[in-house]
């Protein structure tokens, strides 16, 4: 099967190709209490032993055909967990031998896949709610599997959970019955092999609405509506990524917009990608979200990494086909100004990790490490960049489109390392369009863009149509910031901007030296950004509040971190507040008091982020 640093289990040795998922759902305990039915597949001669990696389950038997087997679990781990071993006894299974083993077990409270909401952290108030999130390696802590993206499996499952609730999975829905008076039966099946880190659950009070052919988007009903208007397009984003790769798989493309603590912008959990409530702008602004989300389900659903020191292969992908398919719908100068976007958070995100860390070379090194610590832009950021100058190389996207839909076709149902990746594109160019597109693959910098720390090693040239006038308008207010002279602005320099061209030219004046408090006074009397409802322009316009220094942007901030829990925005406004002279004991007061909101991902970074120092 390959290499994978961030496993305990036997992977080269037995493959897991099916489970099959039996769970009650206890909101009084915080508890997922049942069975998981391992189905296995021997890979080597010899096999007496199956090891599995769990994180703060509760392990109460394991079974073969009914018999009892013995088990023990390592010593814990902090990020790997506990190592579960099961011994088959006088067996010694070989190669090809296929084995059920049926598990009983269930979470705790400290199963960090699993995020438990009280009636009052919904928007209906009036109901609890549950969602997973397995990404990385969480799912370990969700049930005992082989928790490595290598390995991929087809599942079904049986949820049953108390009325009025309803259970959605990362599978097609096939059929409800009643338990008793009070309980409800959901069935699922996923027939597409999948990694573990994308099987999902929610459990809430959830109706779904149809916005396309193959989609329904599901929320609490007080959301209902909105959710139903924002993601109108999602069908031309499918229809679109088809006609750039390969037919639809997965069936069904359902939307679940999370309560407001879901860490992400959204996650690709396949027939069911979860997003954030951040997205709800009102005015289809951040719907980019989806299309790359859509994007997952070739690259990184379809073709997956091997291991996460390849992520790059999903999320760089991912971003590549996000931005392709915009192109197609929006125009080429919108998918690049897109690109400078991104540009920008690569910077950031290098800064912040610093240049020479190891952990921002597109292919990182990650034995002994979590790969949650290496979250970054860095494998979606540098990733397109890689990949948007492999098409400039090989002469543009009449040569690389072609390239694209053949990865797919190659690689569909595989996980891949980056070698195979880079071979299949040598193989693909030469044999295609002859031996001058390997010569020119040849002149890559191949180590520089892989194995190398900070920025990538050529900075590709974006259409600056876009950008101009953001660039032009933040020159102006960097100057009258020195001069202490305000009154050339207008309301009217900003009325024709997208909300894309707001962020950029935001983002252009954080680029400056740090703003005057009378300069933050005027732009906000001038541009009214205190009050604006997009998330991602609020996100900028509070980081400039902050890099100034300036007090009255704080109550804002800590509003915007304990409303919502998207890491992208609250885990760089609690380090700026907590940078700042007056607002270091006013971000861990904030974060202290909510951190039962957040995400237990969340919640941890947040604590290394701004806690470490003083612990």
């Amino acid at each position: 099967m390959g290499y994978d640093p961030n496993t305990s289990s036997n992977i080269n040795e037995i493959q897991t190709t099916h489970l099959e998922l039996n769970l009650k759902v206890d909101f009084e305990q915080k508890i997922l209490d049942g069975t998981v039915t391992l189905s296995l597949i021997a890979l080597a001669e010899n096999i007496d032993k199956v090891i599995l990696d769990t994180r703060n389950l509760n392990i109460k038997s394991v079974s073969q055909d009914g018999s009892e087997l013995k088990f023990n679990l390592s010593d814990k781990n902090d990020f790997f967990g506990t190592s579960l071993l099961i011994e088959l006894g006088d067996q010694l299974i070989t190669t090809g031998t296929r084995i059920d083993l049926k598990i009983a077990y269930n979470t705790t409270k400290q199963s960090t896949a699993v995020q438990w909401l009280e009636p009052s952290q919904t928007v209906g108030k009036k109901h609890p709610y549950l969602f997973t999130q397995c990404q990385a390696i969480h799912a370990r802590s969700l049930l005992p599997c082989q928790d490595s993206p290598c390995m991929k499996l087809t599942y079904n499952a049986n949820i049953q959970v108390s009325r009025p609730l309803r259970a959605l999975m990362s599978a097609i829905g096939t059929g409800e019955e009643d338990v008793g008076d009070d309980s409800k039966l959901y069935k699922f099946e996923q027939k597409v092999r999948i990694p573990s880190y994308l099987i999902a659950l929610a459990v809430g009070n959830l109706e779904g609405k149809e916005i396309g052919p193959r989609s329904t988007v599901w929320t609490e009903p007080e959301v209902l509506q909105d959710a139903a208007w924002e993601f109108a397009d999602t069908e031309k984003f499918i229809a679109t990524g088809e006609q750039l790769l390969t037919p639809y798989e997965w069936g069904k493309y359902d939307l679940l917009v999370l309560p407001a603590s879901f860490p992400y912008g959204g996650m690709e959990n396949p027939c069911l990608t979860f997003v954030t409530p951040t997205l709800l702008a009102k005015d289809r602004s951040l719907v980019d979200v989806i299309a790359h989300e859509i994007s997952h389900s070739w690259m990184g659903n379809l073709v997956t990494t091997a291991n996460w020191e390849h992520f790059w292969l999903n999320e760089g992908w991912t971003m590549f086909i996000e931005r392709k398919i915009m192109g197609r719908l929006h125009g080429e100068k919108h998918s690049e100004f897109d690109a400078i976007i991104g540009w920008r958070s690569l910077q950031e995100d290098i800064k912040l990790f610093g240049e020479d860390n190891p952990l921002t070379a597109l292919q990182p090194v990650l034995k002994g490490v979590d790969p949650d610590d290496s979250f970054s832009s860095v494998p979606y950021e540098k990733g397109f960049n890689f990949l948007y100058h492999i098409q400039k190389v090989v002469g543009g996207p009449e040569f690389f489109e072609p390239y694209m839909k053949a990865h797919v076709e190659e690689f569909a149902g595989k996980s891949i390392t980056t070698d195979e990746w880079k071979n299949f594109l040598y193989s693909f160019m030469e044999n295609k369009f002859g031996s001058e597109k390997k010569d020119a693959l040849d002149k890559i910098d191949w180590k520089g863009w892989l194995n190398t720390p900070g920025m990538p090693p050529v900075e590709n040239e974006f259409d600056q149509t876009l950008a101009k006038a953001c660039n032009e308008l933040a020159k102006r207010w960097n100057s009258a910031n020195s001069k202490g002279q305000f009154g050339e602005f207008s309301p009217s320099d900003i009325e024709n901007f997208t909300p894309e061209q707001k962020i950029v030219f935001l983002e252009r004046i954080l680029e400056y030296q740090p703003l005057s408090h009378e300069a933050v006074i005027a732009m906000d009397k001038t541009y009214k950004l205190t009050t604006v409802r997009n998330s991602e322009i609020r996100f900028r316009w509070q980081k400039i509040g902050l890099t100034a220094e300036y007090e009255p942007i704080f109550p804002h901030v800590v509003k915007f971190v304990t409303e919502q829990g998207r890491m992208k925005f609250v885990r760089p406004l609690y380090r700026l507040l907590n940078n700042t002279k007056k607002g270091s004991s006013l971000a861990k007061e904030t974060f202290l008091k909510n951190r039962s909101f957040y995400h237990p991902i969340a919640a941890a970074m947040i604590e290394k982020d701004i806690l470490k120092e003083s612990s």
